[in-house]
């Protein structure tokens, strides 16, 4: 059966959110929380996997509370104090920076769950959900080149439909085929991130501290070997720990290696009686692309919108996504309201125009910033180096967690917070 046989108010909306990842559910929900009518398009059934490290920090909390959502310790979220860091044989722990704009704690989840949770709130709040439903090509109009809808396979019997709206949304995550199809393509310019991660039974499980390690060593052979990367390893409060690394492509070594290998190596060099052994493992090690520093532009273009991975919204300088997923849904949630509420096609494409503008004053500068420091931390030896002498002074770290996990007051901050905001405001918004 095809759209056209059934009701077509079913399959018509304000706005098509392709994907209901934190990205889409996002969006979605403070769409249908201003009034308009949006369907949230997911092409599996929930729940489902996600390769992710599940460490959420201050700024992903704050948008989870945004939202209405549930997270207390009751409702089985468990939280962190801080980040703890290892390396160049030193260790230091820094709480959460104590901040007007953000909470002082982090969270932790499994994505399989977390992002169900935000796709059911986006149903509560009146988006109209459709699970199973695989999105292929988009309708576009040919006098104009504007997407208009999105066909779609639906359900178990991969039923074809279309649907329609004068607006959609990809959030897709990076492989974005909507934003492909729509020639967007990626640029080479900006870093790509690989994270390779899997779960153990652990004694750590309740650790109330992400832990990041600066170096990565192989001691296997007869001879230590440090290599590319970073790792984390983060309790997930029940029986298992998240451990996984991420890598960029400005190592010299990023094609030529077998990272879920050098996971195993990593792994093999931890105490023994952390558990991170292959006996313990409880899943197969998987892998995801980490797309950074607005890889994929223009963030807006002929009625459609890139939200989180699909616009390449990963921070490039500690390959967080979850939260800067769930804010570009919230601004872009925001632009369309607006531009819903203009007159005419003229007034409400003026309106859309803002969407990069508003990304760009937001992240671009610190973007630009973060590509800088990827170039020379993709180098071990300067990573060992920064690592050797950094950690072993306390006020310097704690600039340095500020800045790489974006986390300061825009106004009325500290010293740090006064020089990180000046050096993204003066940075190129590229």
């Amino acid at each position: 059966m095809t759209v056209e046989t059934e009701p077509l108010s079913e399959n018509t909306a304000d706005v098509i959110v392709v994907g209901a990842g934190p990205a889409g559910s996002t969006t979605a929900y403070h769409l249908a929380k201003s009034g308009l009518d949006v369907l949230l398009l997911e092409k599996t059934a929930f729940p489902r996997e996600k390769v992710c490290g599940d460490g959420l920090t201050p700024r992903a909390v704050k948008q989870l509370v945004a939202m209405g959502i549930d997270i207390s310790e009751e409702a089985g979220w468990l939280r962190n104090k801080g980040l703890r860091i290892i390396g160049g044989g030193s260790r230091l722990q820094l709480d959460w920076p104590d901040l007007a704009s953000f909470p002082d704690y982090g969270l932790v989840r499994k994505r399989d769950d977390f992002d169900e949770q935000l796709a059911r709130q986006a149903q509560k709040a009146g988006a109209r959900l459709y699970e199973r439903c695989n999105v292929g090509a988009p309708i576009v109009d040919d006098r104009t080149g504007r997407i208009t809808g999105v066909k779609a396979k639906l359900g178990e019997d991969k039923r074809e439909v279309t649907f329609h709206a004068p607006l959609v949304v990809a959030a897709d995550g990076n492989s974005t085929r909507l934003s492909l199809a729509m020639g967007l393509h990626r640029r080479e310019d900006r870093p790509m991130g690989v994270a390779v991660r899997t779960y153990f039974t652990s004694p750590r499980h309740d650790d109330d501290y992400l832990e990041s390690w600066l170096e990565l060593w192989d001691r296997r052979g007869p001879q230590d070997r440090l290599l590319p990367g970073y790792g984390w390893i983060f309790g997930m409060g029940d029986g298992t720990s998240n451990v996984g690394l991420g890598v960029l492509n400005t190592s010299a070594a990023f094609k030529e290696l077998d990272w879920r290998e050098i996971l195993k190596a990593w792994c093999a060099s931890m105490p023994e009686d952390w558990g991170y052994t292959p006996d313990n493992m409880t899943g197969p090690i998987r892998g995801a692309a980490l797309p950074m520093a607005f890889n994929r532009q223009p963030h807006y273009t002929k009625g459609l919108l890139l939200v989180g991975d699909a616009g390449g919204l990963v921070n490039p300088f500690n390959g967080e996504g979850i939260a800067y997923a769930m804010e570009s849904g919230q601004i872009a949630a925001d632009v369309v309201v607006q531009a819903h509420a203009r007159a005419t096609p003229a007034q409400r494409e003026i309106a859309l125009q803002r969407y990069p503008r508003v990304l760009k004053d937001t992240y671009g500068g610190y973007y630009t910033l973060g590509r800088a420091f990827v170039k020379l931390i993709g180098n071990p030896k300067v990573m060992q180096i920064a690592t050797q002498r950094g950690l072993t002074h306390p006020i310097l770290m704690k600039f340095t967690l500020k800045m790489l996990a974006n986390l300061t007051d825009p106004t009325g901050g500290d010293a740090m917070d006064r020089i990180i905001n000046g050096l993204s405001k003066v940075a190129p918004k590229a």
